[in-house]
């Protein structure tokens, strides 16, 4: 296993590549997999909402997380998305993500039930509690309808099982109070990519990352350049990239991001149902984008 203590620069929220048949592809995991060790990827996500965890079975979140834990061979770290609206089945995701040998969780607001203050204390608590490797909590309520307290930053961030937040409110008021409670041991992990570089003005330790998928070198220079306190060069990939970026959002992720991953021979252009491909004016938009930074012809 790896090291997820002090863990900064890029992780990527990596994609779950299927087959036109709706079935994992594993010999492209092993492909995009090796890509990002092969160019700079500080840790790798799965089972996010890039991963489209919400649409595959308990079994299939096993064999991909596994599959990947094993490629990676203790190489960088790996976090497991173990969310769920269900603490206990977030719980149970969570102890099945530690058995195979993932390096920390990601834990997500319980979303649509949503629930209270407290209630959302609970869930985060009933989790952490049982688990010997850390978590991140993952903040993002434009995806849950609901969103982390400050009084819920405040307790949980003292719990010895939670090493951080990944903010992706995308409000930097937020992120300025979380920013309060930083520590070593409490850091803030960006989940918007054009937010990258004002996170880590505010003490931020890295992002969790969409674009990663795609440029990965990019993203982890960018961090790399501001944590060594050359800002220039950290805000000067933020601002070239910003198209890029914006592109990859201007339709529901993870459906930009796979089809640019598609366009360049990452993987095969697969969705699992409600996703759908992209129209037509906002395809020609990401290619455009990608032909501005280079990526395709």
């Amino acid at each position: 296993m790896a090291s997820v203590n002090n863990l900064t620069g890029s992780i990527v929220a990596l994609v779950t590549p299927f087959k036109e048949n709706g079935d994992i592809d594993f010999d492209a995991l092993d492909r995009i997999v090796d890509f990002n060790l092969e160019n700079g990827t500080d840790g790798i996500l799965v089972l996010g909402t890039t991963g489209e965890s919400s649409t595959m079975t308990d079994a299939e979140d096993v064999a991909v997380a596994q599959h990947v834990v094993n490629r990676v061979n203790g190489a960088i770290p790996i976090i497991g998305g173990a969310g769920s609206n269900s603490t206990m089945e977030s719980l149970n995701k969570a102890k099945s993500l530690q058995m195979i040998g993932c390096d920390a969780l990601l834990l997500i607001t319980p979303y649509y039930n949503k629930s209270n203050e407290e209630g959302i204390y609970r869930h985060f608590t009933t989790v952490l509690d049982q688990m010997e490797i850390p978590s991140i909590l993952y903040n993002i309520p434009g995806r849950t309808g609901c969103s982390i307290s400050e009084r819920n930053v405040a307790r949980l961030c003292e719990h010895p099982k939670v090493m951080g937040i990944k903010e992706a409110s995308g409000s930097i008021s937020y992120a300025t109070t979380v920013a309060k409670y930083l520590s070593d041991d409490f850091r803030m992990y960006s989940g918007n990519d054009d937010m990258v570089v004002p996170i880590l003005s505010l003490g931020g330790s890295g992002v969790i990352s969409v674009w990663a998928n795609i440029r990965p070198q990019q993203v982890h220079d960018m961090v790399a350049s501001y944590l060594a306190n050359d800002y220039q060069t950290a805000l000067r990939i933020q601002l070239d990239e910003l198209e890029l970026i914006h592109s990859l959002f201007c339709e529901v992720n993870p459906i930009p991001v796979k089809a640019a991953m598609a366009k360049m021979g990452l993987i095969t252009e697969a969705y699992r149902q409600p996703l759908w491909p992209m129209a037509d004016a906002s395809r020609e938009r990401l290619y455009n984008a990608m032909r501005g930074v280079g990526l395709i012809d």
